[in-house]
């Protein structure tokens, strides 16, 4: 990794964790707040330490673009929450053979670049 690229990755979670620091909940509820806070904080910890070994520039870029998408949805929004992924109909369908194999591509197609590594830390 090189410094530009750190300085870049460092400057992405302090943001996270600046943005937390001063998150307030759309309800206004002060146990919301404080619960939200919690989930930025600790969602970004567990997902920048799980991305901790990504030397590829590629991989790189692609994570920090994730991170930016995410932050911008959640600041319109007012939602820390990842959005629900929406399954074309009959997505959860129990199949064989090819037709699994379709809708798993169906699901796949489904999920929103910024949701890439969420399944592996749900």
């Amino acid at each position: 990794m090189t410094a530009a690229t750190r300085q870049e990755v460092l400057s992405l979670y302090r943001r996270v964790l600046r943005i937390a620091r001063s998150w307030q909940a759309q309800s206004a509820l002060q146990q919301d707040t404080e619960r939200e806070r919690l989930y930025i904080a600790q969602e970004a910890q567990t997902l920048f330490r799980q991305n901790k070994q990504v030397t590829d520039p590629q991989s790189i870029k692609m994570c920090v673009e994730e991170c930016q998408a995410r932050i911008e949805i959640g600041l319109h929004y007012r939602n820390p929450y990842p959005r629900p992924t929406y399954l074309p109909p009959m997505g959860l369908a129990t199949q064989k053979g090819r037709k699994l194999r379709a809708q798993v591509r169906l699901r796949k197609q489904a999920k929103p670049i910024y949701l890439g590594p969420h399944d592996e830390t749900s």
